[in-house]
């Protein structure tokens, strides 16, 4: 008797991704009210990407077979939710190297736009109005970062060309790196005061949950950009809107909390705040990647070699 071939999910056309091994059946699957095959049958699961929480682990439970959850996001946050619906040993893997460029791409645009004074530009241009004037330039600024996985290094490598006073770089441990150490969270209260701009790009955690706070933002200096390319819930939103409703900081943000940022709330309009979509990896950048990383992790995969990335394995 023939083995059945397992399924593999993909939301992408499997004729689209070069170098797929030929031990699957591959059904796509982007989120579609209607299930492509029967969920039992897979093995590997490969997200949908920018869909629903809701969305992404309607399958689960359905799945008693599965050994890889692939996400195609750097985070991890929206699926952990359903990873009590797995059997013990499944392996979770996020989208390391697919976003770093585009997301350190879109840190530089906010945080030059920003203090350059782009929006007001362009809202200027729409009036016809000339706008002259001097604006902050990134040079000679005072630069933390604040999460320093493979983003965050990516913001960096980026940052470097820009004569910057200082970068300093941030992340849940201490550790030194080829370009300086990195500093603990536990340092912030010392290290705030003395950023220009404040980037953050750290996964959303228990332990970063709302770690922009009150505190947070009270310690950085009068004038101070906060850029958030990590995610809403790293920034408690309240706070942020008294700090720069009164005008004491400015904010760059391609997340927000709640999201998607519903019409009539206070952070539209709220000055000195630049607002793009979530953005930070849906660019030209994310499909070759993405699928290259899907190829790679399903080469890995038939050939009984350990994938990449994994986050964690359910217990």
């Amino acid at each position: 008797m023939t083995a059945e071939i397992p399924d593999v999910w993909l939301p992408f056309p499997a004729e689209e991704i070069e170098g797929l091994p030929d031990s699957f059946r591959y059904r796509r699957w982007d989120g579609e009210e209607a299930f492509p095959a029967d969920p039992a049958a897979c093995v590997f699961y490969v997200t949908p990407y920018m869909k629903s929480q809701a969305v992404t682990l309607r399958p689960l439970p359905a799945m008693p077979r599965l050994q890889v959850v692939q996400t195609l996001t750097a985070g991890i946050d929206h699926v952990l939710a359903g990873l009590g619906d797995l059997r013990p040993g499944v392996r979770l893997c996020n989208a390391r190297g697919v976003h770093e460029a585009s997301t350190a791409e879109l840190a530089l645009t906010l945080t030059l736009a920003s203090l350059r004074g782009i929006p007001g530009m362009v809202r200027g241009q729409d009036r016809e109005e000339w706008r002259s004037g001097f604006y902050e330039a990134l040079a000679d600024k005072s630069v933390l970062i604040i999460g320093y996985g493979a983003i965050g290094a990516a913001i960096e490598d980026r940052l470097a060309p820009f004569e910057c006073e200082r970068i300093t770089r941030v992340a849940r441990t201490a550790r030194t790196t080829a370009r300086g150490p990195v500093h603990a969270l536990a340092e912030l209260p010392r290290l705030l005061p003395r950023a220009d701009v404040v980037i953050l790009s750290t996964p959303l955690t228990e332990e970063t949950r709302g770690l922009a706070g009150a505190e947070f933002l009270g310690r950085m200096r009068d004038g101070a950009l906060l850029v958030n390319v990590a995610r809403g819930p790293v920034v408690d939103t309240k706070s942020l809107l008294a700090e720069v409703e009164s005008g004491r900081l400015r904010a760059a943000l391609d997340v927000t909390d709640p999201e998607p940022l519903p019409s009539g709330h206070p952070l539209w309009h709220a000055p000195g705040v630049l607002i793009t979509p979530h953005v930070g990896g849906s660019s030209s950048a994310f499909e070759p990647r993405a699928r290259r990383l899907v190829a790679r992790q399903l080469r890995r995969f038939a050939a009984g070699s350990p994938v990449e990335n994994t986050v964690l394995i359910t217990e």
